[in-house]
């Protein structure tokens, strides 16, 4: 390991004009990656590309920032070369295990790395950048737990007050751009409000904050210092919350809490709160701290224990009745650390001798923290490939049936291996639940997104039962009824009448486009939602328009007419069209226009 480069105050003007340009410089990077994925252009449309490049230019910067000053350049340069590999690396698959999900999440043809992967990058890289600061700082692999705490609060702290520094050079802005706006000069709201000013000024903003708390530690030592002390005397207060409900559980019974289904999430919220208070209290082994506390941090170690516990046992008996999901495999992962904690924790407790160290737990967990996040976002223990194989091994053993299994959990959740293996589902169908299992599948591949619920296609009968025919005693199209209104195109929500027994709409014969054949309008009976259903050449029927026939202070207006029936009304001023873009003109009426009906 290469000597460390210590803070030298001759170093810290030239140290913040490098960390002032690459702020700059990355707010201007970003601010290109926005324009074309604002306009569509490579490199947005590279489906692969664009997301390990907005990551590696959102993350890299930031780490050199705070890596000036502590590294060697060498040392910071290869840091954040091999962080920046394996950011893009693990972007690429993040994106590529999305498989035709990605149509559903992405905007137009930009792909963006999803949400939980980049909550573990922001995680993960918190904690590698502290352990390779203090290797660096102490010269050595495994630095002394004090160096670790140190840089660990330190960096925290910064990474909080950055964040605060740039909300109140917004706060500034925006109220200059007001004392300009009250003598009628709006160039500087304009100007602020553009991505090329507000992207840049943000990053050069975080910069500048980095290195102010990086250059003045005292301040960052006199905050730490304050949250400490606030939080250690939080810690008596919730170890007694802690005990007494475990200590109401043998009167109380597990029933109730299974019953919240979300026992799991809030005993893991639970330990992570106690490993937290536990350590605001102990610091870095050496602070002096009130009674009330050393003996609470020592009674909530032994609590996360019992915690943990609980939490372990809620989870295998979701696995054990639905098996595995991409959350009860997450959930395992952080059940894995809380347990690392728990049982490191105790043991430090209950040690022979006076002295309690949480040093060692509280390194090796950081390093197993570090493992987990890796294996659970590469390919080596993808949540989605295993929940999806144990799910078909739940189905293949009849553990579940072909008419209960939750094929739409395989198409949204599963990712590319869901829909992967709900294709060889619908290719190998075999035996006496072949047509059913081929049904489910088509199903659920019209489902417009995890929100919505697989029904199956209505017969023309049920059609025909849910739609009421205006005026009363006409008929509806043969070819009409006949039609699979499931099957609609993407983007295009029709009224629930079409798809699911007891849903009721009222249905209306008019001349909408004005080719003089009449055109059915499907107004839903419970709402304002309506469709409109036009008949081709070939007497087929297909949804050619959609719309809004009332407003939540109006409510529903389709039937507000005259003896129950609308109009066709031609629109009063005509669409604009500039080269291929169309745009509708709307009569300007007054804020509290009266309601049809009144």
């Amino acid at each position: 390991m290469h000597a460390a480069v210590q803070p030298d105050a001759n170093l810290a003007p030239r140290i913040a004009l490098l960390r002032t340009s690459i702020g700059l410089a990355q707010g201007l990077v970003l601010y290109l990656l926005y324009l074309v994925a604002n306009n569509d252009v490579w490199p947005a449309t590279e489906t692969l590309l664009f997301a390990p490049m907005l990551l590696v230019a959102l993350f890299g910067p930031l780490l050199l920032v705070s890596a000036l000053g502590h590294l060697t350049r060498r040392q910071a340069m290869l840091w954040v070369a091999c962080a920046a590999i394996l950011i893009a690396a693990l972007a690429v698959y993040d994106i590529w295990r999305m498989g035709t999900q990605l149509n559903l999440e992405r905007r137009s043809h930009v792909a963006m790395p999803s949400p939980p992967f980049v909550a573990m990058l922001v995680a993960a890289l918190f904690i590698a950048h502290a352990l390779v600061l203090s290797g660096a700082r102490d010269r050595r692999r495994i630095a002394a737990y004090t160096t670790y705490f140190d840089i660990a609060w330190k960096l925290g702290v910064q990474l909080a007050f950055s964040a605060f520094f740039v909300g109140i050079t917004w706060l500034a802005l925006q109220l200059g751009a007001a004392l300009f706006e009250l003598v009628k000069l709006r160039f500087f709201t304009r100007m602020i409000s553009q991505p090329w000013f507000a992207i840049p000024v943000t990053a050069f903003a975080f910069s500048c904050a980095m290195h102010l708390t990086d250059v003045r530690p005292a301040i960052v030592q006199g905050i730490r210092g304050l949250l400490l002390m606030l939080a250690s005397w939080i810690l008596p207060v919730f170890t007694l919350f802690v005990a007494g409900f475990l200590a109401s559980l043998p009167f109380t019974g597990l029933e109730p809490l299974w019953a919240t289904r979300q026992a799991g999430a809030v005993l893991l919220g639970t330990d992570a709160v106690l490993v937290i208070l536990i350590n605001a209290a102990w610091q870095n082994g050496s602070a002096v701290v009130a009674r009330i506390i050393r003996l609470s941090a020592r009674l909530a170690s032994l609590l996360l224990v019992p915690v943990t516990a609980i939490a372990v046992y809620a989870l295998a008996l979701r696995v054990g009745d639905h098996g595995w999901t991409n959350e009860r495999i997450i959930a395992a992962a952080c059940m894995l650390v809380a347990g690392c904690y728990a049982l490191g924790y105790a043991a430090a407790v209950l040690r022979p001798g006076r002295v309690v160290t949480f040093a060692g737990v509280n390194i090796g967990t950081a390093f197993v923290v570090l493992g987990t996040a890796l294996l659970l976002f590469s390919p080596l223990a993808d949540p989605a490939r295993l929940s999806v194989n144990d799910q078909l091994a739940r189905l293949a053993s009849g553990k579940v049936s072909v008419q209960t299994f939750d094929f739409a959990y395989l198409r949204f959740d599963g990712k590319r291996f869901g829909q992967e293996a709900l294709a060889q589902l619908d290719a190998g169908a075999r035996g006496p639940d072949a047509a059913l299992l081929r049904s489910r599948i088509a199903g659920v591949h019209k489902l417009r997104g995890p929100w919505d619920k697989e029904v199956a296609a209505l017969t023309s009968t049920g059609i025909a039962a849910n739609l009421r025919m205006q005026p009363q005693g006409s008929r509806l199209p043969e070819g009409f009824l006949r039609t699979d209104w499931t099957d609609l195109p993407k983007g295009v929500y029709g009224p629930d009448c079409l798809r699911q027994e007891g849903k009721l709409c009222d249905v209306y014969q008019l001349d909408l486009d004005g080719d003089g054949k009449p055109e059915l309008l499907l107004v839903a009976a419970n709402g304002a939602h309506a469709l409109v259903a036009k008949e081709s050449a070939d007497g087929t029927w297909r949804a050619a328009a959609t719309g809004q026939l009332g407003t939540p202070r109006c409510g529903r207006v389709g039937v507000a007419a005259p003896n129950g029936m609308p109009r066709a009304v031609r629109r009063e001023w005509a669409d604009i069209e500039f080269g291929s873009r169309r745009f509708s003109l709307a009569p300007v009426t007054g804020p509290y226009a009266p309601c049809p009906d009144e």
